[in-house]
């Protein structure tokens, strides 16, 4: 479908004609959060996770919510429906609305809803596993997933030149956070070890923790750059990329500099879920 019908305050419009006002303060002001999730098939995958985020990243931000997460997710069910798709994005954004003045919230949001094809990653990059630049870049606001991506973009196109599949952030200190649209996870002996403090609790981030739970001992805390020449794996997770290996980071091969067993494993459990149509998350897991 190269069309997808879009909701956009209240109507159902096609994507080339939908819009907002050249003053809503998600535009001039970039003020406004945002999720994405994806189907499968057509079924959405953590919709109410994904959904309990957007809340969350809101009253951070002090943006007006007025509808409940059950009208939310009717709007995102009904959107689906206007539109024969399987395995697509979806795209849910809250904006500040229009705003006279160009700065003052009118406590009337702008709410839409936008789909897209998933684009999978070839096959290959699982195989081989990809690689990561790191970037010390300042960051707004790291637990609300809002509508300014400029350090994110910044760290998205200096990983693109040097050929990595993302940025990870590392502070001037070495401390390591998260990627710009990923969670990083790294596997020493049986523990998983992923950063807690500072990152967006990604929504396939607490399916993984969930699943490897049975697995690991889970511990969630910082991660220094120069531990990455002691772990045995490391990897990423996201909404589109799902379970990603990493075999380097900068110059750092990742012990053999191949994907390894644990990643895979994870992997192999979290598309059994999918499979058997588990598609409910906790996202405080």
């Amino acid at each position: 479908m190269s069309d997808y019908i879009y909701y956009v305050n209240g109507e159902f419009v096609p994507a080339g004609a939908a819009a907002v006002g050249l003053n809503d303060l998600g535009l001039v002001r970039g003020y406004g959060v945002f999720d994405l999730l994806r189907t499968y098939g057509a079924v959405p995958f953590g919709l109410r996770a994904h959904l309990e985020r957007l809340q969350r990243s809101a009253r951070q931000i002090d943006l007006a919510l007025p509808w409940t997460l059950d009208e939310i997710e009717t709007i995102v069910r009904d959107t689906l429906a206007q539109n024969d798709a399987a395995d697509v994005t979806i795209r849910i954004v809250v904006t500040g609305g229009a705003s006279p003045n160009f700065i003052t919230p009118q406590q009337q949001p702008s709410l839409i809803v936008m789909l897209a094809p998933v684009k999978a990653y070839p096959s290959s990059t699982y195989e081989r596993g990809a690689s990561l630049i790191t970037v010390d870049l300042p960051r707004f606001m790291p637990t609300v997933k809002s509508l300014n991506y400029i350090t994110a973009i910044r760290g998205q196109e200096r990983a693109r030149t040097a050929g990595a599949i993302e940025a990870l952030y590392c502070s001037a200190d070495g401390t390591l956070t998260e990627c710009t649209t990923s969670n990083f996870f790294v596997l020493r002996g049986d523990e998983l070890i992923t950063p807690d403090a500072d990152v967006l609790g990604g929504v396939t981030r607490a399916a993984v923790l969930d699943i490897a739970a049975d697995l690991f001992t889970v511990v969630k805390r910082p991660i220094h750059y120069d531990e990455l020449a002691t772990v045995d794996e490391a990897f990423i997770t996201s909404t589109t990329k799902e379970i990603m290996p990493i075999v380097q980071v900068d110059a750092i091969t990742i012990a053999t500099g191949v994907p390894g067993a644990g990643t895979q494993r994870l992997s192999d459990l979290f598309r059994q879920r999918i499979a058997h149509g588990y598609m409910e998350v906790d996202l405080d897991a």
